[in-house]
């Protein structure tokens, strides 16, 4: 790849995840279906059934969804820049919102249209991350055991204090019992 190809695709990731990073409120799971869209259907990078163990990836990782997923993206686009270009991209509008309302917090809090207009935001998130649970289930849950363990770890986390990583390698491990206990039984 020569170097005027890679600046292309490093502006580009730089400005899809500034758009993705400007336009979604709510984090990370609020912004899956913006990533899955620009990164599966608009622009080709990633084929569906890797961005969900992309995001199953980086959810696994410290830090923040959006921001790992740019960095995974970008780095398999472009390389460290590419990373690095996404990464910027996704953080920048945040940082750039955070800093003028910060300028002028005290008086916006005590304005009645601004506080609606947090509600009704907070809102739309729930709606965003529901639609980022139904468009990823399709392709993460594919048998009657996927079901079934997708409504243990729900009952579990909704019920119980347990924490999610524990839930999770219990998930981890149940999965690789199952997969062995089906491949012995087809053999």
């Amino acid at each position: 790849m020569n170097r005027d190809d890679k600046w292309k695709k490093m502006q580009k990731l730089f400005f899809v995840f500034f758009r993705i990073g400007a336009f979604t409120f709510g984090g990370g799971l609020a912004m899956i279906p913006f990533i899955k869209r620009e990164i599966v259907d608009s622009n080709h990078w990633i084929e569906e059934e890797e961005i969900v163990d992309i995001f199953a990836m980086v959810q696994s990782v410290p830090g923040v969804i959006a921001v790992n997923s740019a960095i995974f993206v970008g780095y398999r686009i472009a390389g460290i820049w590419g990373a690095l270009a996404s990464a910027i991209g996704v953080v920048l509008p945040s940082f750039i919102v955070i800093s003028v309302i910060a300028l002028f917090f005290s008086s916006f809090k005590s304005i009645p249209v601004v506080a609606n207009a947090f509600e009704g935001v907070s809102a739309g998130v729930v709606a965003l991350i529901i639609t980022a649970l139904v468009q990823l289930i399709k392709p993460s849950i594919k048998d009657e055991y996927g079901w079934t363990i997708a409504v243990f770890v729900f009952a579990i986390m909704s019920l119980t204090n347990i924490s999610a990583i524990y839930v999770l390698l219990a998930s981890a491990v149940v999965g690789i019992v199952i997969s062995y206990i089906k491949k012995r039984r087809e053999a």
